[in-house]
């Protein structure tokens, strides 16, 4: 696969200027990956949109069944589905408000990064949000 992330330092600025996180995929189970990562995120101020069609609410906040649910700009799309659903989330990425299209850590496809990046999107893949910024705020 060809696909190249923004820098670090980059990111470091996407991460502090960004307030509203979609999170495709959010789960309600405390035990699953996208729910430590995106609660820390909230403790870390950042804004949560949970987006799961399987869910009412996580963390006390609706979720919504798709991105075309959300009302207003959207920072980052963070994304825990697996890489074969990301051509249809960068499809519907490119239908809404939002900036950056993040595939956390182990997940990637290379249709759906050539897909946004022609259209001009920022994509990051196989990255962990929460580690990303950590690494921000230690430097």
């Amino acid at each position: 696969m060809s696909i190249q992330n923004p820098s670090r330092r980059k990111i470091a600025e996407i991460l502090h200027k960004a307030k509203r996180i979609a999170v495709v995929g959010l789960s309600n189970q405390p035990s699953r990956t996208s729910y430590s990562v995106a609660k820390a995120m909230k403790d870390a101020g950042y804004e949560i949109i949970p987006v799961n069609p399987t869910v009412d609410e996580v963390f006390g906040i609706k979720a919504v069944p798709s991105l075309r649910e959300i009302h207003g700009h959207i920072d980052i799309v963070n994304i825990f589905r697996r890489p074969e659903y990301l051509p249809e989330l960068a499809k519907e990425f490119d239908e809404i408000d939002a900036d950056v299209f993040w595939a956390q850590l182990g997940i990637e496809n290379q249709e759906a990064y050539d897909f946004l990046t022609k259209k001009g999107y920022t994509v990051i893949m196989n990255r962990c949000i929460k580690v990303e910024h950590v690494m921000t705020r230690s430097k």
